[in-house]
């Protein structure tokens, strides 16, 4: 047992720093006069109990460096060596030696930050759709990339666009004529630039919400095409349009609706009602239709004009003969215990919209 004390015949340890040397030291033990005539006679012939001995002698020097290196107020010894070696009266032992140091454990600060932030907006048109905007840094600098949904499936080697972070006190900073470089993609699909400096500070990152992608220009080996079209903003909040996207595909921006003359796909994109398909990502009308008759985001509308769950509550019950018995328990459960928590805690408004929210959302199918 080395009790505490870093051994090592290297120069010194992973993860620490030696801060001083405390200078040479060195120990021995015997194995005694007669061990090593008898281990010569017949070296074919060692014995465990002989193997025993030797294992005992050199973790004897070894624990009497430690005793030495203590002393001399190390945390550990480096340059470890040990040798057999004649002593005076025919004796036979070991020696050890080594340097005794101080040591530092290194400090390993994470300062790393990354953040993923939706793309709050997008175009109806067959251009590549930015869906992600991805930060990476340190407490030095912030490096950038977007995710892009490519609809048409060809080789899109350039992006150029303006790109507007928003944070959390619904500020705006915009970055305009940001080069993105698209070189490291096999899936035509869902392609990912190569990072390029962000020009945001990393101090910043933990504030921002969300960022929109004003498409400019970008190229492909066929040629270079513009964009001058105006894009259009998600209008559902960041938790909704996460909840779409992982149920419709990352590039979903709105729910299927219809008024029977024209239908608004996934994608956004708005599609004659004769149309079984989505012109721009193909999705099946069929497959987005409703299966559920209550509008349930009306309801939510208007419990967010009110101030306190008592009235949210009351627009509740205006809806209630309308909304599915399996429903009905566990929004009225959700109602009283905000009531409750409303008279300890103070304002349950948001928390309570929140898991009404999720009601819905955790099954309703159409989207």
């Amino acid at each position: 047992m080395a009790e505490n004390m870093m051994l090592t015949t290297g120069s010194g340890f992973e993860g620490y720093t030696i801060t001083e040397y405390l200078g040479i030291v060195s120990s021995q033990a015997i194995l005694g006069s007669n061990f090593l005539k008898g281990l010569a006679a017949n070296v074919a012939d060692v014995t465990e109990k002989d193997t025993a001995k030797i294992e005992e002698c050199r973790e004897t020097a070894e624990q009497r460096l430690i005793k030495v290196a203590k002393k001399k107020g190390a945390q550990a010894i480096i340059g470890v060596h040990m040798h057999y070696a004649p002593f005076e009266a025919g004796s036979f032992g070991i020696i050890c030696s080594g340097t005794a140091v101080k040591l530092e454990k290194n400090v390993v600060i994470d300062d790393s930050v990354h953040k993923d932030l939706l793309v709050t907006n997008y175009y109806t048109r067959l251009v590549p759709r930015a869906v992600k905007v991805i930060l990476d840094g340190d407490s030095t600098k912030l490096d950038m990339k977007i995710q892009c949904f490519n609809y048409n499936n060809e080789d899109i080697e350039a992006v150029r666009a303006d790109i507007e972070f928003t944070n959390l006190y619904d500020e705006h900073l915009v970055i305009r004529n940001v080069d993105f470089v698209f070189s490291k993609n096999n899936n035509l699909q869902q392609i990912e630039s190569d990072y390029i400096h962000s020009q945001l500070s990393p101090n910043d990152i933990q504030l921002l919400k969300d960022a929109k992608v004003i498409l400019n220009r970008y190229v492909t080996p066929s040629g270079i095409y513009a964009c001058n079209d105006s894009p259009i903003n998600v209008s559902m909040s960041i938790h909704r349009l996460e909840t779409l996207k992982l149920k419709r595909g990352i590039d979903a921006v709105e729910k299927y609706r219809t008024d029977g003359m024209i239908w608004t796909c996934n994608c956004g994109h708005v599609n004659e009602a004769g149309s079984e398909e989505c012109v721009v990502c193909h999705r099946k009308q069929k497959d987005m239709k409703v299966k559920t008759t209550f509008n349930y985001e009306e309801m939510i509308d208007k419990m967010k004009e009110k101030e306190y769950v008592i009235e949210i509550k009351d627009v509740l019950m205006e809806y209630i003969k309308d909304i599915d018995a399996k429903y009905r328990l566990k929004l009225l459960e959700i109602m009283e215990s905000g009531l409750q928590y409303e008279k300890t805690r103070g304002n349950m408004k948001e928390s309570v919209i929140e898991k009404v929210e999720k009601v819905f959302e955790e099954d309703v199918e159409q989207m």
